[in-house]
C-alpha cells in the first residue's frame, strides 16, 4: 500500500494496529489501520484498503463480526484544546471482557447517584428562584440581587428602586425601612421620599428592625430594635432618636430580660409596650421533647418610660399548651440556650378599651387579651380558635402571620405570612382585613391583598392602614413595598431587590411604613470637590429646597465677606453644583429652606487647580478596573506565546518520521507487525 509524503507511520501500544498521522500542520485527522487478517478470538475483521477510521466513527469503515474484542484492543485518541488524551488504561486491558460489565455497572449507578444528588439539592434552589414572564431587567437581577447607588459626598449607599407603573402616584409621606442582608453593605434604619431617593440613613452594627415613626409626650421619634439575632429571636434594646437624629432614650426591658427584636410600640398614654422571649423548665414530652424541657415563653409588657414601672405583664405559656403551636420541636427543647419557641409573638397593639391584640406566629393565633386580668377574652386562628369563618375559611386560614393591629373597635388587619420555608412553593402571602362580630363569634374577611408577582414572604412582613384610607403593605422577607387604593387596586409597587431572588433573602427590611417627619441634623453639609463643581448632600435634611453659592471677595482673612454668587435647586440626596468664573478661590455653600431661610452652611471650601480634585471614581473602583485589565493582558500575552509554540513544536512532539515505501495493494506484507 502506498503512502503520501506527508504522512508519518507509527506503531501503537496496541500490538495489532497502527497509526497514521499527516504531517501538514493545518490537518488534525489520525488514522488506525487493522491488519485485515489479524485473528481474534477465532473470528477475523476485515477493513477497506485505505479507508480512514475516525475515532468516534470506526464503525463506518468496518464490517464487525465480534465488536467487543476488537473495543478491547484499540486505542482510542480524543484530541482536545490542551492536547491529545488516552482512554484510561482499562480499555487497554486484553482481559476487559472479564470485568467490561462491571465498569458499566458503575458508571451507571454513578450516573443514578449523580440524578439523586441533582434532585435532591439542586432542583430545590432551582425551585426557589420566582422567575416569570412579565419580569423586568431589574426584577431578573440585570442590576444586581440588591441594586444601590453611591455618592461623592457621602460615604454610604442607598437602594436603587424600581416603581410601577413609572407614573405611579405613590403617597407622597416618606418611606421608613432598615434593609439588610447579604447584599447590603450597610445595613441600618434608612428614610425614602417617595420617588425612592436617600433621605437620611446610619450604618448600625448587628441587627436593626422596626423602624418608624412614633410620637411620645408631643414629640415625633424616630424609633428601631438593635442588637443580636439568634434562630429568630433577638437580644437588644430600643432606640429613640429626636428630629435632629439624636439619641434621647434607651430603652430595655423591665428585670434581667434583653429585649426583643420584633416589637416596640408607644401607646397614647405615653407608655410603651416591649416584647421578651424568656427561657423556661418545661415538660414538653407531649410533643415529643424531654420532660425536663425548656422552651422560649412569649412575654410582654407595658412600662412607664418616665419611671420604669412595670404596668403590666403577660406570658403565653399560662394560657397556651407546647402541643398549641404548629412549630416543630425538632432537636430544641433540650437546654436554656437551645429552647422550644412556642408562642414566637411577634406584635402587641393596644386599643382605647385597654385590650392587647396578640400575635403569636407559631400558633397560628391572634389573642385578645383583657388588660386588667390578663385572661385571654378570644382567639382568632390557630388550634384554639373560638370563631365561626363566614368567608368560607379566608377569614381564619392564615398561618405564620405578623403584624396584628387594631383598625376598629372589632376590626383588625395582619400580614398573613402561609408559609414559614420555601418548601410550598404555591403559598401566596397576603394582607388582611378582619371583621369580627365578638358577640356571635363571627369572621369575616374584609379585604385581601396579595401581590401581582404572587409573593411568598417566608418571614416578617407588615400592614399599615394610612390616614387617606390607602393600604401599604410591606413584604418582609421579599424586598418590596406595595400601596393599594381603598378598593384593593394597586397604587404603586416598589421593589428595592430583584424579585427573581426574593426567596434567597438577600435584600430583606422587617417592616415597611410611611409617616411625615422634619428632620434638622445638627451636622453640617458634606461635600466633594473637583476643579469644575461641589458635590453637596446633607444626610437627614428633609427641608433643604436650594443651595446658594458664597463666595469670598478675596480682601480681608480675618473678617471674611461672601458675595451670593448664585443658587440651584436641590435635586435627589446628592446635587451637583458647577462652579462658575466668579468663584475663584475661597466658597461656602448655604442650605436654604422653601421660606428663603437659611438652614446650615457647609465648612470653608477652596476650588482646587485643574489639576486637582477629588477623583470621581473612587480608589477601590481605579483597583479593581487595574486588576481586571492587567488579568486580561496577561491572559492575551500567554495565549499568544502559547499557540506560537504549538505552531512550531506541537505537531511533531509525539510522532517519529518513519521512510515511506511504495506498496501495492496485493501486498501482503502490510499484515505483518514491524519487528
Amino acid at each position: 500500500m502506498a503512502f503520501p509524503a506527508d504522512v508519518l507511520v507509527t506503531a501503537t501500544e496496541s500490538p495489532y494496529a497502527y497509526k497514521f498521522s499527516s504531517t501538514v500542520r493545518t490537518a488534525k485527522k489520525e488514522w488506525f489501520l487493522i491488519p485485515r487478517s489479524l485473528p481474534i478470538d477465532g473470528g477475523d475483521l476485515d477493513i477497506k484498503r485505505g479507508c480512514e477510521i475516525k475515532p468516534w466513527c470506526h464503525g463506518s469503515c468496518l464490517r464487525r463480526k465480534r465488536l467487543l474484542p476488537f473495543i478491547r484492543d484499540a486505542v482510542m485518541f480524543v484530541r482536545t484544546t490542551s492536547g491529545v488524551l488516552c482512554l484510561s488504561s482499562w480499555l487497554r486491558n486484553t482481559r476487559l471482557h472479564t470485568r467490561f460489565p462491571f465498569q458499566w455497572v458503575a458508571l451507571f449507578l454513578a450516573a443514578i447517584g449523580g440524578l439523586i444528588a441533582f434532585y435532591l439539592f439542586a432542583v430545590p434552589q432551582l425551585l426557589r428562584f420566582r422567575f416569570r414572564p412579565d419580569l423586568s431587567w431589574y426584577d431578573l437581577g440585570a442590576q444586581g440581587f440588591g441594586p444601590d447607588r453611591n455618592y461623592i459626598s457621602f460615604d454610604q449607599e442607598s437602594p436603587i428602586v424600581e416603581i410601577t407603573p413609572p407614573d405611579a402616584k405613590c403617597d407622597p409621606r416618606y418611606t421608613f425601612l432598615a434593609p439588610r442582608g447579604d447584599s447590603i453593605p450597610h445595613p441600618g434604619p434608612m428614610i425614602l421620599n417617595a420617588d425612592g431617593e436617600l433621605v437620611w440613613t446610619k450604618w448600625n452594627k448587628g441587627t436593626t428592625q422596626d423602624f418608624k415613626v412614633q410620637r411620645y409626650k408631643g414629640e415625633d421619634y424616630l424609633t428601631y430594635w438593635q442588637g443580636s439575632t439568634t434562630d429568630g429571636f433577638g437580644q437588644g434594646f430600643w432606640y429613640m432618636l429626636d428630629s435632629t437624629y439624636t439619641q434621647r432614650y434607651v430603652v430595655s426591658p423591665i428585670g434581667i430580660y434583653n429585649g426583643d427584636l420584633h416589637d416596640f410600640q408607644i401607646t397614647s398614654n405615653d407608655t410603651a409596650i416591649l416584647m421578651i422571649y424568656d427561657p423556661i423548665p418545661i415538660d414538653l414530652s407531649s410533643i415529643g421533647g424531654p420532660e425536663l424541657g425548656w422552651m422560649y415563653d412569649g412575654v410582654f409588657q407595658e412600662v412607664d418610660l418616665d419611671t420604669g414601672e412595670l404596668l403590666f405583664q403577660w406570658r403565653a405559656s399560662e394560657f397556651y399548651r407546647p402541643s398549641d403551636s404548629y412549630h416543630p420541636i425538632g432537636d430544641t427543647g433540650h437546654g436554656r440556650t437551645s429552647g422550644y419557641d412556642h408562642s414566637h409573638i411577634n406584635s402587641v397593639d393596644k386599643d382605647d378599651q385597654g385590650r392587647y391584640l396578640v400575635s403569636m406566629r407559631h400558633l397560628h393565633t391572634i389573642a385578645c387579651i383583657d388588660g386588667i386580668t390578663g385572661d385571654v377574652l378570644w382567639s382568632l386562628g390557630g388550634k384554639q380558635n373560638k370563631f365561626a369563618d363566614a368567608s368560607h375559611g379566608a377569614a381564619t386560614d392564615f398561618s405564620w402571620q405578623h403584624d396584628a393591629r387594631w383598625v376598629g373597635p372589632n376590626r383588625l388587619s395582619l400580614f398573613d405570612n402561609a408559609a414559614c420555608n420555601n418548601d410550598n412553593i404555591s403559598a401566596v402571602s397576603r394582607g388582611m382585613i378582619v371583621d369580627l362580630d365578638t358577640d356571635s363569634r363571627q369572621a369575616t374577611l374584609l379585604q385581601s391583598f396579595e401581590h401581582p408577582q404572587d409573593i411568598m414572604a417566608v418571614s416578617q412582613g407588615n400592614l399599615q392602614v394610612l390616614d387617606t384610607g390607602n393600604v401599604l403593605v410591606g413584604w418582609g422577607h421579599s424586598a418590596a413595598f406595595t400601596e393599594f387604593s381603598p378598593e384593593g387596586n394597586i397604587v404603586c409597587d416598589v421593589h428595592f431587590g430583584a424579585s427573581a431572588f426574593f426567596t434567597f433573602g438577600r435584600v430583606v427590611s422587617y417592616r415597611v411604613f410611611k409617616f411625615d417627619w422634619v428632620g434638622n441634623p445638627m451636622t453640617i453639609p458634606d461635600t466633594a470637590l473637583t476643579p469644575d463643581s461641589v458635590f453637596i448632600s446633607w444626610n437627614g435634611a428633609t427641608e433643604v429646597a436650594e443651595w446658594r453659592v458664597e463666595a469670598w471677595d478675596g480682601k480681608n482673612l480675618k473678617n471674611m465677606t461672601f458675595t451670593d454668587v448664585y443658587q440651584v435647586p436641590r435635586s435627589g440626596f446628592e446635587t451637583e453644583i458647577p462652579l462658575t468664573s466668579e468663584v475663584e478661590s475661597l466658597f461656602r455653600v448655604r442650605a436654604i429652606n422653601s421660606n428663603g431661610e437659611s438652614l446650615g452652611i457647609t465648612e470653608l471650601l477652596q476650588r482646587p487647580p485643574a489639576s486637582e480634585g477629588s477623583p470621581l471614581i473612587s480608589p477601590w473602583a481605579l483597583g479593581s478596573i487595574g486588576f481586571v485589565v492587567f488579568g486580561c493582558l496577561t491572559w492575551s500575552v500567554h495565549f499568544v506565546v502559547h499557540r506560537r509554540l504549538r505552531r512550531r513544536f506541537g505537531f511533531n512532539r509525539a510522532y517519529q518520521s518513519v521512510s515511506p515505501r511504495d506498496e501495492d495493494e496485493t501486498d501482503g506484507e502490510h499484515d505483518r507487525l514491524p519487528s
